[in-house]
């Protein structure tokens, strides 16, 4: 294909043509080709992420290196977040010491703050078990000015390290906070409750809490009830209910500061007398909601934090009182509490959410809520339903469906098995310049040629190739065995063989 090239090229003009390339080597062509064209062009940063993301994207990594090189002769001025992707593609690819090489020699690139890739490189490292090596890193390299916030880096590592089951490693990182110079955030007590509780250690989650209440909780933030009920709700399910109205007692006190007649009017004997633990659990959040001040932040933590765990009544409880309150719900509660009913398959409430509860409200449906919403469908075998909120989208302002928005339509009508519906979407998709993933591609050949429709599945595999994309073998043996059952199509297959063997 050939480029129209201007009279004068810019790089927001090259930009917008190699991101207009449905072949990332023949981006990669005219990335090269421009320097060559206009003696007096040079590349940006903002003209090298592009070129890196649309690489990384295709998997090419031999190609994003040299121009990942390139971009360091350049010496232009470049973002982190560059550095970030390259890092996410090298550890997907099984290549960490790419990574980590990357990382080391990031100051012979014109890049002034590492704060993202630093994050990104420590993530994926404690992912690959690497312990010894994160604690190295992080020593050799959390001091310098390039990495803007300890803190965050420090809570990516205990949550990581808690989604490993290993606790009592990310104790002792939130332990040694204070001498690497910076202060415990209420995400750092969040992750930390979470690990300690799952793991059921409950001493030092009860000390965590504790500690809490002088460092975070001294105005009594009413965003800080999620993590009380965290402990308060391990602590009902080892049946230590007594423990956990006497920890309540005290974070009404000194967590909420929630003033004496509130907690009065509070009830809690039946938590400790024939309720069992869900009664426990919900008069402990009725508490927690009660004795906090009303606030939008307290009831939405605590709304998104019931539905992310599946309580979908709880949570419509929290919804209820807030708006008697004269709150009105969060896009994050929507977002929330769609994909809890879209989990447990009820498809009809999740309708609700966006065609009732959200016009009555204050919020619009975004592109997020609609591509949960998707899932949901697909993920319920109902694909078909799923396409007619395409429309719904073009219709709304704002709302233009993305890359996702595809990808989880054609794979959910190719998991039901509605194959020329799906070439459909994957043909919209295309034109709105979305490409899609290999498996994508092989899936739907596979299935067109199930059904024998053997033009349509050549047709895709064309594209597929003109994208620099190749399929399985799988996907070749299923296309020859249905193409040649047709000996008027022998031709077809012998073509698009020759084609296929040119390209490999």
């Amino acid at each position: 294909m050939s480029v129209r090239w201007p009279r004068l090229l810019t790089p927001t003009h090259l930009s917008q043509i190699i991101k207009k390339q449905k072949n990332p080597l023949t981006a990669l062509r005219i990335f090269n080709e421009a320097k060559i064209k206009y003696p007096n062009y040079r590349h940006n940063g903002p003209v090298y992420a592009n070129m890196i993301g649309i690489l990384a994207n295709s998997n090419r990594i031999t190609e994003m290196k040299e121009v990942v090189n390139q971009m360091k002769e350049d010496t232009c001025e470049c973002k982190d977040v560059v550095f970030a992707t390259v890092i996410k593609t090298y550890a997907s690819a099984g290549l960490l010491n790419e990574a980590v090489s990357l990382f080391k020699n990031l100051s012979q690139f014109n890049c002034v703050n590492w704060t993202e890739s630093f994050n990104t490189l420590l993530k994926e490292m404690v992912k690959d078990s690497k312990l010894e090596d994160v604690h190295q890193l992080f020593s050799e390299s959390c001091y310098g000015w390039e990495v803007k916030s300890r803190v965050r880096s420090l809570n990516l590592l205990m949550d990581v390290l808690c989604q490993r089951k290993r606790s009592d490693l990310a104790l002792q990182v939130f332990l040694e906070m204070d001498l690497q110079g910076c202060c415990p955030d209420r995400e750092s007590y969040h992750i930390l409750m979470k690990g300690l509780c799952n793991d059921e250690r409950l001493h030092e989650a009860t000390h965590l809490l504790y500690s809490m209440f002088w460092r975070i909780s001294q105005k009594g933030s009413g965003e800080d009830i999620v993590i009380y009920r965290t402990l308060l709700f391990a602590l009902c399910d080892k049946g230590q209910i007594q423990e956990a109205l006497e920890i309540l007692e005290k974070i009404l006190r000194k967590g909420l500061k929630a003033p004496k007649s509130r907690r009065h009017r509070i009830d809690l004997y039946p938590c400790n007398n024939g309720e069992g633990i869900e009664g426990a659990k919900r008069l402990i959040n009725e508490t927690l909601i009660r004795g906090s001040i009303p606030s939008l932040a307290s009831y939405s933590t605590m709304a998104v934090d019931l539905y992310n765990e599946g309580r979908i009544s709880e949570g419509n409880e929290v919804l209820d009182e807030m708006r008697v309150k004269g709150f009105w719900p969060s896009l994050a509660i929507y977002e929330a509490k769609l994909a809890a009913l879209c989990k447990e398959g009820l498809i009809d409430e999740a309708f609700k959410v966006i065609e009732e509860e959200m016009v009555k409200g204050t919020s619009v449906p975004t592109v997020r809520v609609y591509n949960i919403m998707l899932k949901g469908l697909c993920g319920a075998g109902h694909a078909t339903i799923a396409v007619g909120y395409l429309k719904k989208m073009a219709k709304q302002v704002g709302c233009v469906a993305n890359r996702e928005t595809y990808s989880i339509l054609v794979d959910g009508l190719c998991r039901d098995a509605r194959f020329v519906e799906a070439s459909r979407v994957l043909e919209e998709m295309l034109i709105k310049s979305h490409w899609p993933p290999v498996e994508t591609y092989n899936v739907l050949i596979r299935g067109l040629c199930s059904l024998g429709r053997q033009y349509e599945a050549v047709m895709w595999l064309e594209e597929m190739l003109s994208q620099g994309k190749l399929p399985d073998l799988s996907v070749w043996s299923s296309l020859v065995a249905s193409v040649c059952c047709n000996m008027a199509d022998m031709n077809l297959c012998y073509k698009t063989f020759e084609q296929l063997s040119s390209r490999s």
